[in-house]
Formats: structure tokens, C-alpha cells, sequence
């Protein structure tokens, strides 16, 4: 075997590697119903909670194995995919905006006193993107000319809904930090983009379903 060099090792490290704390998350409209106690819901509510989203994750999916059995073995063939729950975290601000519609969010789904709620699915369900960004104005940059983070993968989340919204713990041992809560939602499925153009349009994109 080839002795790998630390040379080597950077050359092949391409951009510096992905940073984790380099995102943004969108949810360019929630619904409906959500904008009674959140807002009127343009671009500027939705400029709101992509800096208030503090932590997500890229999505993720698992296979299932089938064993089918053979001759005291087991032959493993490819079963049903299934999507992942996904995860973010919120700060909280001291107006409790984006609190206030997430819980609005699980409320018209189902109400806390009578356990009614909409039954159409367009009407709780929105869609949602998750961008890894780069430290440059392009992929692979070599400067970050114009203060800019290109677009390295997007990933589109379709017909998601809060299936938990956590709770804020309070504690006076707690100084110096800000509230936070994290929101975790049912996916249908995603889509997958490679750049900014991409994720402009549905076209290019690999759908996981």
C-alpha cells in the first residue's frame, strides 16, 4: 500500500472540506392558518426564522433490508425506503414569534383543549429547504472576494409538519445563555440539488421519494 502523505491529504481536501456551522434553513411559507398569530407571513417573516435557525441537519433516509433465506444463509435484498424525522433548533427571541408559530403550527393540527383540527393535509403541511454553504462566492474558491457563500448543496423537504415541538427549560443556574427549543417534523420526502442553480429550479434535481 501507497504511503499517503499530509501533502496528498490536502490536495485531495477540496475547499477545506464542508464547514457544519456554514447553513441556512428556509420554510418560505408556513401555513396558513399560522399567520393569524405569527404575521402576515412575507419575506420578511421568513427572513426572520432562517437567522433565528440556529441548528438542522442535511436529511436523511434509510433502506431496509429484506433477508430472504437460502440453504441455511440469508440472502439481503433491498426493502422500502423510509425518511427520516428532521430536527431543528430555534433560538428564542423575548417577543416568542417563532415559539408562538410553531405551537399555532401543532395547534391547528390539533387542538389543545378538544383534539379537533384541519383534516386537509395542504392545509397544515409546507415545504422547507436546507443550504449547505461554502467559504467562498463559488465552490472551491480560493478567496472569498465580496463577503458571499455559494450554495454547495440544497435540499428541498417536501409536505413537512411539527410532530414535536420541545420544551424551554427555565433554571436560575442558566446565566449568560439565550432559550432555545427544537422543532422536529414528519417528512414525505426530499430533493436533492447540487448548486445554487439547482436549487432555483426543480430541474437538475435528483428526487428521493
Amino acid at each position: 500500500m501507497e504511503t499517503k502523505s499530509l501533502s496528498q491529504f490536502k490536495s485531495k481536501l477540496a475547499g477545506g472540506g464542508a464547514r457544519s456551522n456554514l447553513f441556512e434553513v428556509n420554510i418560505p411559507a408556513f401555513p396558513s392558518a399560522v399567520f393569524d398569530s405569527w404575521g402576515s407571513g412575507d419575506s420578511q417573516e421568513a427572513g426572520i426564522f432562517s437567522f433565528m435557525c440556529k441548528a438542522a441537519q442535511l436529511p436523511a433516509s434509510t433502506v431496509a433490508a429484506i433477508p430472504v433465506p437460502f440453504r441455511g444463509r440469508q440472502l439481503k435484498v433491498a426493502g422500502e425506503r423510509t425518511i427520516d424525522d428532521w430536527t431543528i433548533t430555534v433560538i428564542n427571541d423575548e417577543d416568542f414569534r417563532l415559539r408562538t408559530a410553531f405551537e399555532e403550527w401543532a395547534n391547528i393540527m390539533s387542538k389543545l383543549d378538544d383534539n379537533t383540527g384541519v383534516t386537509n393535509p395542504t392545509s397544515y403541511m409546507a415545504d422547507a429547504y436546507v443550504h449547505q454553504l461554502g467559504r467562498g462566492a463559488e465552490a472551491f474558491a480560493k478567496n472569498n472576494k465580496g463577503g458571499e457563500s455559494a450554495i454547495l448543496r440544497s435540499y428541498k423537504m417536501f409536505d413537512i409538519f411539527p410532530n414535536a415541538v420541545s420544551p424551554i427549560e427555565l433554571d436560575y443556574s442558566n446565566d449568560g445563555q439565550v432559550e432555545e427549543f427544537t422543532v422536529t417534523f414528519s417528512v414525505q420526502y426530499f430533493s436533492i440539488g447540487d448548486s445554487m442553480e439547482s436549487n432555483t429550479s426543480d430541474k437538475n434535481q435528483v428526487s428521493i421519494r
